[in-house]
């Protein structure tokens, strides 16, 4: 592996990012933004229940579709009564239900930001700082609303190049040609590619506690869109897979959120550990500084040559006294 690393400079690049990942707790980051993740769900749901049971009742006829539709869908008049009632007490309880999602979506919201803006700090080797409780939450909540302008931006290219490009096949007659619906199809994916690189070059340089270089997120940014890509690609499969039949419809699209959020997050900070670890990102090397030098005088007694002789003449004439008092 050493010769590979030494070798290939993409190999011990990939390397470094991946002991970068595990020395800064990546996979504990990541499980920690995928509970706020998951836990902020509910009061989107129910925000978005809020905004249309004020959507319905400002429009009597929307509302009286989707009473018939209820009617046609339920032939059964006793659980048609108890669905409507449901709606009815939606609509009369929307606004308690709101405030409720708006608190859950603020306290959730805040939790993700945190995590999330602690873990890129973690991956780009910034050391965790003391700082003030009300300051950090007002900097979280504000960095919560730019990352959700620069969302809303890339969904928007994507949606108005979308359907620019439908608009264009229509005036130009190409609606019913099979080559310019695949071009129209790369197309999307170019744009889709481009409002992801715009988010992920946000998150990767100004999201972490001390702000980066955008010079610096660049290549970060662009491998992290592929990715994203990927992903959602890989999710809509799956998903499709798993409505295919109710019984998995109901576990199976609930894990695979968690599971897609994870993956999400661990990739996120994977790529935020890659982009710190390139050539112009790494910090030199500190030396450190030897240990001072003790000097301890030692004191030795040689003996000279005249002692050993007499030692050695000493155990001969013992020898040979002891020979001959035995004998006696």
């Amino acid at each position: 592996m050493d010769k590979w690393r030494q070798k290939y400079a993409w190999l011990d690049h990939i390397v470094l990012a991946y002991e970068r990942f595990t020395e800064r707790y990546g996979t504990h980051y990541a499980a920690a933004v995928t509970y706020f993740s998951v836990l902020s769900l509910v009061p989107i749901l129910m925000i978005g229940f809020a905004i249309a049971g004020f959507v319905l009742q400002s429009q009597p006829d929307l509302l009286a579709d989707l009473r018939q539709s209820i009617a046609e869908a339920v032939p059964d008049a006793q659980l048609r009564g108890q669905i409507n009632d449901a709606v009815n007490t939606a609509l009369d309880s929307k606004g308690t239900v709101g405030i409720i999602g708006l608190l859950g979506a603020a306290y959730s919201g805040l939790g993700w930001m945190s995590n999330l803006r602690d873990a890129l700090t973690a991956q780009w080797g910034h050391p965790k700082e003391n700082l003030p409780f009300f300051g950090t939450l007002w900097r979280d909540l504000l960095s919560l609303l730019g990352l959700g302008l620069a969302i809303v931006l890339s969904f928007g290219i994507t949606a108005a190049g979308t359907g620019f490009a439908k608009q264009m096949l229509e005036w130009m007659g190409l609606e019913n040609a099979g080559w310019a619906h695949v071009l129209l199809r790369i197309g999307t994916i170019i744009l889709s590619l481009l409002a992801n690189w715009l988010v992920f070059l946000w998150v990767l340089a100004r999201l972490p506690r001390r702000p980066v270089g955008w010079r610096s997120a660049l290549r970060g940014a662009f491998a992290a869109a592929i990715g994203f890509e990927v992903l959602k690609q890989a999710a809509t499969v799956f998903l499709s897979f798993v409505t295919s039949s109710p019984t998995s419809a109901a576990f199976g699209s609930v894990i695979g959120v968690l599971v897609f959020a994870n993956l999400v997050a661990q990739f996120l900070l994977f790529i935020a550990a890659w982009t710190a670890t390139a050539k112009e990102n790494r910090e030199p090397e500190v030396v450190q500084a030897p240990a001072p030098a003790v000097i301890r005088p030692v004191v030795s007694v040689r003996e000279g040559p005249s002692a050993s002789i007499l030692v050695g003449v000493g155990a001969v004439v013992g020898a040979v006294l002891g020979m001959r008092w035995r004998r006696r």
